[in-house]
């Protein structure tokens, strides 16, 4: 294992170990999916076989949700945290590389947001097959929605986890830096609500360019986390 990896790897344990410790954090990671995946399933469950024809939209869509609003204020943590507890100066005075530091801290975030994602999606898969009636079933889950899933899920994480790193970067309170975080993500769940209702019509033209988008976004996010782990500025902002 190179040096490289081992330091990232340790600051990554370091962040879930920190994650167990902060209540805020899971009490998050467990409300907000929940929050999100019962108001679909309801109304998935209670529908009528006569109303599998006339679905206007996609309720799946609702819960890229979680992806969209759990990593931004997990991620929102991740600096103002350590500068709340004072350890944010001993951990950029190490060896750690501003590279480093943002990949750890990045798959700590991106990876129970994952998880929690495609779990609670799962679950949602499963009770509608369970207790849906089968039209209704057979309607919301089709393979085109299904994949769309799979694959905006982490767009959306890790363009949430950028904009969760920029506002911890640039805020002193955890639990704005967290607000903030979920605020800013209530666009992207704008979208969902308007295509899961019909409002928007999705096609695959759309589902394209809205996935050419994100990974623009995902990209240039990057960019703007890079510059905001400044060693000097952050050091220089804890004192």
């Amino acid at each position: 294992m190179s040096a490289s990896t081992t330091r990232v790897r340790a600051i990554y344990l370091k962040e879930f170990r920190e994650y167990r410790r902060n209540w805020s954090i899971v009490s998050t990671m467990a409300a907000v999916p929940l929050g999100i995946v019962v108001f679909p399933l309801i109304l998935v469950i209670a529908l009528p076989a006569s109303a599998a024809d006339s679905l206007g939209g996609d309720p799946l869509v609702i819960l890229l949700g979680i992806p969209a609003i759990v990593p931004s204020i997990v991620a929102a943590y991740a600096i103002v945290g350590e500068r709340v507890q004072g350890t944010l100066e001993p951990l950029l005075t190490t060896a750690i590389s501003s590279a480093e530091l943002v990949v750890a801290k990045g798959l700590a975030a991106l990876v129970p947001s994952l998880a929690i994602s495609y779990g609670m999606y799962m679950v949602f898969v499963v009770v509608t097959e369970l207790f849906a009636q089968p039209l209704v079933a057979s309607a919301v889950l089709q393979w085109p929605y299904v994949l769309a899933q799979l694959a905006f899920t982490p767009l959306l994480a890790v363009l949430s986890i950028w904009i969760g790193f920029a506002i911890s970067a640039r805020v002193s309170d955890i639990r704005v830096a967290q607000q903030m975080g979920a605020l800013s993500s209530l666009p992207m769940l704008l979208v969902a609500y308007l295509i899961s209702f019909g409002v928007i019509h999705m096609t695959l033209a759309l589902a394209l360019a809205i996935a050419a988008v994100l990974v623009v976004l995902d990209g240039w996010g990057w960019r703007v986390v890079a510059a905001a782990f400044d060693r000097e500025r952050l050091i220089t902002a804890t004192k």
